[in-house]
């Protein structure tokens, strides 16, 4: 994990001073924990969920509030401020300070959407089947949110066909017995014109 971060420190910033990475994957993909083990390996780096931008109104539309509160400020060099969303109370809470970082992560379903992708120093993708992380999800959360999850793996199937993250993805990381392998994604075979280049770094175990 020590590895990946000096990768992630050494990159230029993407967003205003912060090097903004995200962290994408189907729901139960294993997301947060990654993201969770990556911001230690930081020096506990910010980490912004997703789950507190969307909404039960707004699985997936969101992009215009996490643009006001999170990427405009950061793109000012400013403390980004956000309202977080309640999932058991429905409701927005009082705004959460986000500091602009020299690394910020962005874990969540759609961290690599189109719109946010320019804004991203690097996006790296749970590689984990779809089925296989609904099924993980589900039997974390409980009989209890059986219809949620209903719901949820018809919106999530609509939003990654319409705007894909894994093709887009710099980094695969898999999960294995010995932590987390980190791969070379398929933006990073896009050519040399791509963004990124292959002086990262081979692939590791972190």
């Amino acid at each position: 994990m020590q590895h990946l971060a000096s990768r992630l420190r050494r990159l230029p910033p993407s967003c205003g001073p912060v090097r903004l990475i995200g962290v994408d994957g189907h729901a139960g993909s294993g997301k947060s924990t990654f993201a969770g083990r990556l911001a230690h390996a930081l020096g506990d780096a910010p980490v912004l969920h997703l789950d507190d931008i969307a909404s039960h109104d707004e699985l997936f539309g969101w992009t215009g509030r996490l643009d006001s509160q999170v990427i405009e400020p950061f793109g000012r060099g400013e403390q980004a401020r956000y309202t977080p969303y309640d999932w058991h109370t429905r409701h927005f809470r009082a705004p959460c300070a986000l500091p602009p970082a020299p690394v910020v992560l962005v874990e969540g379903v759609g961290a690599g959407r189109r719109a946010l992708r320019p804004h991203l120093a690097r996006l790296l993708w749970m590689e984990l089947p779809e089925e296989e992380s609904w099924a993980r999800g589900r039997s974390r959360d409980g009989e209890e949110q059986r219809d949620f999850w209903d719901g949820w793996v018809v919106a999530e199937r609509r939003h990654f066909a319409d705007d894909p993250s894994r093709p887009f993805a710099d980094l695969l990381v898999r999960q294995g017995q010995q932590g987390y392998e980190v791969l070379s994604g398929p933006a990073e075979a896009s050519g040399p014109d791509h963004r990124n280049t292959h002086s990262d770094g081979p692939s590791a175990v972190c």
